[in-house]
């Protein structure tokens, strides 16, 4: 794996930018969980990056940490985005995505989150960038 790969899989949070239907940028941070090779978003069709997605795929991300070189490290990239809608799918992604920042899914928050869920933005990196200082 990469080094790239391994930073994305143990970040929490995600930069997502969207296009809205006045075609300007809306950014939001958002939990994820990345696979190797996609990025899943857990969210629900009434968020305004969810309606964005629905009506213009182009998306762009940034990850990032450090403010102190030699640990300032990030990856952005751009891409596209889809809708998943279907429920057996979208229950299976939200449990990875929520395990990734709850002990247990039987957590209050963890709880209402997962039942707020009714889809996974899934985006499909074009291109990457990556740097360090």
């Amino acid at each position: 794996m990469t080094k790239r790969d391994e930073f994305l899989k143990t970040q929490k949070v995600l930069r997502l930018a969207t296009i809205d239907q006045r075609g300007k940028p809306h950014i939001v941070p958002v939990w994820y969980w990345f696979d190797g090779k996609k990025f899943y978003v857990g969210t629900n069709t009434r968020t305004e990056k969810a309606k964005n997605v629905k009506k213009n795929k182009l998306v762009s991300f940034c990850v990032d940490v450090g403010i102190h070189s030699p640990q300032i490290y990030g990856v952005m990239g751009r891409g596209t985005a889809k809708l998943v809608v279907d429920k057996n799918r979208v229950s299976r992604l939200a449990k990875k995505i929520l395990k990734r920042y709850f002990r247990t899914l039987e957590n209050k928050s963890a709880k209402e989150l997962f039942d707020e869920t009714d889809c996974i933005l899934e985006i499909t990196p074009k291109k990457l960038s990556v740097w360090s200082y």
